[in-house]
């Protein structure tokens, strides 16, 4: 039942018994007994003032939140946004409308007060790493090879921004922002609503490939355009829409619920005996983003806390809810040979050539992206390189081939030509006027270069 709006106060069930055969008059049964279930869902005084108020002012937030498990489970504004007098993120211009103390803010701090486990989880992901992983390895931001306005709409918006607040307003240069390696003010990671977007927060929404693939996308990291032509994602495509979506944690199960994995059944959800997570940082074997692929423990940026061979071993399992052994160990055959030869027919030799320029001085190491030269290899890994050793990952053909392996050999050529070119000259390579430079190169608080 709704009012106003939003869900009832109380919801009350009356259930008569019935008697349809006919009686004899004599033996008429006993009068029926009515039986009353109430189910209280009373909420205090100031919870409904904040409903009334947003129904109002954003009507569409409060439709959210009443077709939310929250709401089911009278979760209501002041649980998630109440903060403390002395946090930092109060918001100053709310106490006109109400004397609570609120936070625009939910962290997964405060989330943890009722996910303690997930959160916990994520805070060691590498989502939740991923702002300190970028100012640790990223040049456009080490180098200022972008600007603040390139970083607002581009970078941080999916890497997260350090949200400051000055004299209790919030810099519109770091917010809004539900970046999945946000820095919160009470100095949280990241932002739960990247994913679960509020004020519904669905665990259908989560599930679903459309919510990795509001980062996961493009010409350097296109997990979504590989899931939807890998088999996964064509069947999906068909038959999604009547799977069962919104099955408790540990319940969703494979050929009861959906037939195909989604990201989410690969890399968080409970499958079989493999127990759920939301360290997306684990089941991965290989570290496939960095230039030269190594396994998780080695990546200097993020040393992963976890064994190769046992996360290939969690991987694996959740193929064979669907996959024969031996379909299963052919797949991740071809993956490691996939990893072998990006590594050693492609990405070595020609970082070799490359490295060749800077010892001979015909490049400069002052700017990374100012010479022709130094684009063409950073696509060579950041675009043609992952594609390859993704579209291999996640059974996707012309990814591997025409978008990687293919790409990899035509960029190779251009980068062989052109360093022919320069040592056959002996002058340095042009250095170009970059464009939009300028971004900070400081590193937010805690985080080291």
């Amino acid at each position: 039942m709704k009012r106003n709006g939003w869900m009832s106060c109380s919801a009350i069930l009356t259930v008569t018994a019935i008697v349809c055969a006919q009686q004899p008059a004599e033996n008429k049964p006993p009068a029926v007994a009515l039986k009353e279930y109430r189910i209280d869902r009373s909420i205090t005084a100031d919870a409904r003032e904040c409903i009334d108020c947003h129904a109002k002012d954003s009507p569409g937030i409060v439709a959210d939140w009443s077709d939310s498990r929250h709401a089911h489970a009278n979760i209501t504004c002041l649980d998630c946004h109440t903060a403390g007098p002395a946090d930092a993120d109060v918001s100053q211009s709310h106490f006109q409308y109400d004397k609570t103390p609120v936070s625009t803010i939910v962290s997964p701090r405060d989330c943890s007060r009722c996910h303690p486990a997930e959160a916990a989880e994520y805070s060691r992901s590498k989502h939740a790493n991923t702002l300190a992983i970028m100012w640790k390895i990223d040049l456009w931001m080490n180098k200022g090879a972008n600007n603040a306005v390139e970083r607002v709409t581009g970078c941080y918006h999916c890497h997260g921004s350090t949200v400051k607040i000055n004299n209790g307003v919030f810099d519109p240069d770091t917010w809004p922002n539900v970046g999945v390696g946000r820095q919160n003010p009470d100095g949280s990671l990241g932002s739960c609503s990247s994913c679960h977007t509020r004020h519904k927060f669905s665990i259908a929404e989560s599930r679903k490939p459309e919510a990795c693939g509001q980062c996961h996308l493009g010409p350097d990291h296109p997990q979504i355009e590989i899931y939807e032509e890998s088999k996964h994602g064509a069947i999906y495509h068909a038959e999604g829409d009547s799977w069962k979506w919104t099955s408790a944690p540990g319940a969703w199960t494979a050929g009861v619920d959906y037939r195909t994995p989604s990201c989410s059944v690969c890399h968080m959800s409970a499958v079989r005996d493999i127990p759920g997570t939301h360290d997306v940082t684990e089941r991965l074997a290989w570290e496939t983003q960095a230039p030269l692929t190594v396994r998780p423990a080695d990546f200097a940026a993020f040393p992963a806390k976890t064994d190769h061979k046992a996360e290939r071993a969690k991987m694996e399992k959740v193929c064979l809810a669907c996959h024969s052994a031996a379909w299963t160990k052919g797949h991740f055959d071809h993956l490691d040979k996939a990893v072998a030869n990006y590594n050693e027919v492609y990405y070595k030799p020609i970082k070799a050539v490359v490295d060749l320029l800077y010892d001979k001085t015909l490049l400069s190491k002052d700017q990374p992206f100012d010479e022709e030269i130094e684009i063409e290899m950073y696509e060579f890994w950041h675009h043609e390189g992952r594609r390859a050793r993704f579209g291999a990952a996640m059974m996707a053909p012309d990814y591997a081939w025409w978008h990687g392996f293919y790409e990899l050999k035509k960029r190779g050529m251009m980068i062989e030509h052109m360093a022919d070119e320069l040592v056959e000259s002996g002058k340095p390579a042009k250095r170009f006027n970059l464009k939009g430079t300028g971004g900070e190169t400081t590193p937010p608080p805690g985080i080291q270069k």
